[in-house]
């Protein structure tokens, strides 16, 4: 399934992985939200981490170049460190309806989240990054 993605931390424009992954690979990216969701700090990036009526995470919705998709949702999948079913993943991907801040559209997009064990231990001991925004953090 080809959806777009919801980047919240260091693949947004002007963070350090956006340039080694994104650039050049895209065909549009625009400001959107995922609500029921809390932003934790982690060891030089953030996660997203489920919470029914928890919040909401600003990000930006990527579209990527159809030619480029393949190729970009494997590297994707290999820097959050997400394998299918392996309990020792620090992220999932997941499905989820992103709000488009243009028009406020709801868009099925492809989400990293905290892995649930990574969850428990955020919940517990994590840093929230108040307002949700990886970009305002202090």
């Amino acid at each position: 399934m080809t959806l777009p993605f919801f980047v919240y931390g260091t693949l947004l424009p002007g963070e350090v992985n956006h340039g080694l992954f994104l650039r050049g690979r895209t065909r549009s990216e625009e400001p959107g939200r995922l609500a029921d969701a809390v932003l934790y700090a982690g060891p030089g990036y953030p996660y997203a981490v489920e919470e029914p009526g928890g919040g909401v995470v600003s990000g930006e919705l990527v579209t990527a170049r159809p030619e480029a998709y393949a190729e970009l949702l494997a590297e994707l999948d290999r820097l959050e460190e997400y394998v299918p079913g392996d309990p020792r993943s620090l992220y999932v991907r997941v499905e989820r309806k992103v709000v488009r801040a243009a028009d406020g559209a709801g868009v099925r997009a492809w989400v990293y989240v905290a892995a649930p064990a990574v969850a428990t231990r955020l919940r517990a001991r994590g840093r929230a990054i108040e307002g949700g925004d990886w970009r305002a953090r202090t």
